[in-house]
């Protein structure tokens, strides 16, 4: 529940990559995989260790980048990316992410799947002392945030900045000279991690990954902030630690098939449902139909307990 004590629910989905020439071009694959996540729009940030270069717009990822000259428009070793399901903003041009701003320690985007609990307050508070707000969308707060620390550096600052949000977010920050990605110390949103040929990635799920031939290295643990740079991966918590709410419906419906979600099979779970389904309500019917497409998988597994036919 949101402030204002209406459930707000988002299930967008990010993409970040460091240390490939074709970062972009990968992130827009990656956005593929992902854009079940959200068809309303879309965007990549990528930079080449000097600027960030930002390119969004409404619609399908490959109705967006069809014909797209990436190595122009989008050069770079590192990009994030994000397909946008609006909940917080009103479909909107401003609300489209990443979201890029100029900031006194460089340039910075950032793309966040979540809701923060506590954005009225923050808002309310920021406003109060001055901020200007150009979105509606809660992500701009995180960077509201992140400028308005005191802390010398960027790292600590988004440090400061995730330890004053409540609610979920997996997200991602792209700067000139590295990545960060971040998970809510709840996890109640996935996140991922994958590595193809030495270069790492994040992404919202497994399925991002397949499609970029990449291997699966596991969760962004609840709590851990990521920083990818050019050298090294560093995983570190940035809060103490806090029981885990996963979302059921990232497995019962958001989550593409193919993907591992919290470490499950998304197909095997929904599989298991159907059975449990069958076990718990059985019923004396001719056939067994899914509807809509995400309950194929729990129709296919109540066909085979009660040996009724699946069309």
């Amino acid at each position: 529940m949101n402030e204002s004590g209406a459930e707000k629910k988002e299930h967008c989905g990010v993409f970040a990559i460091l240390g490939r020439q074709d970062a972009s071009l990968i992130t827009c694959f990656g956005l593929q995989a992902l854009q079940h996540r959200g068809e309303e729009a879309a965007g990549i940030a990528s930079t080449d260790g000097k600027r960030v270069f930002l390119h969004t717009g409404e619609g399908l990822v490959k109705e967006l980048f069809a014909g797209f000259d990436f190595a122009e428009r989008l050069p770079g070793y590192a990009a994030i990316g994000h397909t946008r399901y609006s909940v917080t903003g009103a479909p909107s041009a401003v609300n489209v992410q990443p979201l890029v701003v100029d900031l006194a320690r460089g340039r910075l985007a950032i793309a966040h799947n979540g809701n923060l609990t506590n954005s009225v307050s923050l808002k309310k508070k920021m406003e109060s002392e001055g901020a200007i707000f150009q979105s509606t969308i809660d992500t701009e707060l995180i960077l509201h945030l992140i400028a308005r620390s005191k802390k010398h550096e960027l790292k600590e600052a988004i440090v400061e900045a995730l330890n004053q949000l409540e609610g979920s977010y997996s997200l991602v920050i792209l700067t000139a000279e590295a990545v960060y990605a971040a998970r809510d110390p709840h996890g109640f949103r996935p996140l991922v991690l994958g590595e193809l040929k030495g270069v790492r990635m994040v992404a919202s799920e497994t399925s991002a990954l397949d499609l970029v031939g990449a291997n699966y290295l596991g969760e962004v643990k609840p709590g851990e902030l990521l920083t990818l740079t050019k050298t090294q991966l560093t995983r570190e918590p940035f809060t103490v630690p806090r029981p885990e709410s996963s979302c059921i419906f990232e497995l019962i419906y958001f989550s593409r098939p193919d993907s591992l979600v919290f470490d499950h099979s998304v197909y095997r779970f929904r599989k298991e449902l159907g059975r449990t389904l069958a076990l718990e309500a059985p019923v004396d019917a001719d056939l067994v139909v899914p509807v809509p497409d995400s309950g194929f998988m729990a129709a296919l597994g109540f066909a085979e307990e009660t040996h009724i036919p699946f069309e």
